[in-house]
């Protein structure tokens, strides 16, 4: 699933890029150390907006289009703020064949975000995830760190509304 940047104005304070600094000089500045210069960014950052990318390209050399790259390919990494309530659908086999693409359709409807967005208020983030470990519960979402099983799309509205 290709993950969408969102219009969330950036805005990042010295102590984060001082941190970023730290960072980079920790892991060096080949492309090696791209993974884990962009693991800790986003522990920083809580996320890894266009910016920090570009800092991170022009403080290792290390060419945009590699990093954000790396930063779209793997699942750990997000693109978006989380919002103040994540909520993960898992699309792993047993979840999707019980009907999890429909559960996160209804979510998607209800929210009016997509996978991998965070609502424009900042309040909810929808992302699908693989095997959320919970295969005899399936469906499964998570809704920070309350887990929600054996869903059909109905049960959506009444989850969503407790947050």
């Amino acid at each position: 699933m290709k993950k969408k940047m969102t219009s969330v104005k950036f805005a990042g304070t010295p102590e984060q890029e001082k941190k970023l600094d730290a960072i980079i000089e920790k892991y060096g500045k080949g492309e090696g150390a791209v993974m884990r210069i962009l693991q800790d960014a986003q522990e920083v950052y809580g996320y890894l907006p266009i910016e920090v990318q570009q800092a991170i390209s022009i403080k290792t050399g290390v060419p945009l289009a590699e990093i954000y790259g790396v930063a779209t390919f793997y699942s750990q990494f997000s693109l978006n703020p989380k919002g103040k309530v994540s909520i993960s659908v898992c699309l792993g086999t047993a979840c999707y064949v019980k009907g999890a693409g429909k559960v996160i359709e209804k979510i998607s409807e209800i929210l009016g975000i997509q996978p991998g967005e965070t609502s424009s208020d900042g309040k909810f983030s929808l992302d699908a995830t693989r095997c959320l470990g919970a295969c005899g519960l399936a469906p499964v979402i998570t809704v920070n760190e309350d887990v929600y099983g054996k869903l059909k799309p109905e049960d959506v509205k009444d989850i969503l509304e407790k947050y």
